[in-house]
């Protein structure tokens, strides 16, 4: 975000970079529900969740081959983590009928629109992580 100050008016005027707040959603002054900025990075907040994201990408799963994907996850925290994406509407619990009965879970249409964002944070992160080039005088 940008200010200028209006030194005749004795106020401040808001620009805003059309391409970072296409609408008026993202302009606000601090975090707010509303903001899709602030709703994306919740939706993929909390250790571990990129990465249960990342295998339920490829197809349903069940609960034993994401731990046996991820096995330095605990049952805990998965169990928390597909709970929130579930809540979310981001992933769907599904169970088949049988015996013993199944559980997968998959990644609703949501939750696999966030698939471009995932490659973005890659690819910024592979960036950050490349020493940064003297900078020169």
């Amino acid at each position: 975000m940008h200010s200028e100050v209006d030194a005749h008016a004795g106020h401040q005027t808001e620009t805003w970079d059309s391409s970072l707040v296409p609408d008026s959603r993202g302009r606000t002054d601090r975090p707010s529900p509303g903001c899709p900025v602030e709703v994306a990075l919740d939706a993929i907040s909390g250790r571990w969740t990129t990465l249960v994201l990342r295998e339920l990408m490829h197809g349903p799963l069940s609960f034993s081959e994401l731990r046996s994907r991820l096995p330095s996850v605990s049952a805990k925290v998965l169990s928390e983590r597909l709970h929130g994406l579930t809540s979310r509407g981001l992933a769907d619990c599904v169970r088949t009928a049988g015996f013993p009965p199944r559980t997968a879970y998959r990644l609703t249409d949501r939750g696999l629109a966030l698939r471009p964002l995932l490659i973005a944070l890659y690819e910024v992160g592979s960036e950050l992580l490349t020493p940064a080039a003297p900078s020169r005088p």
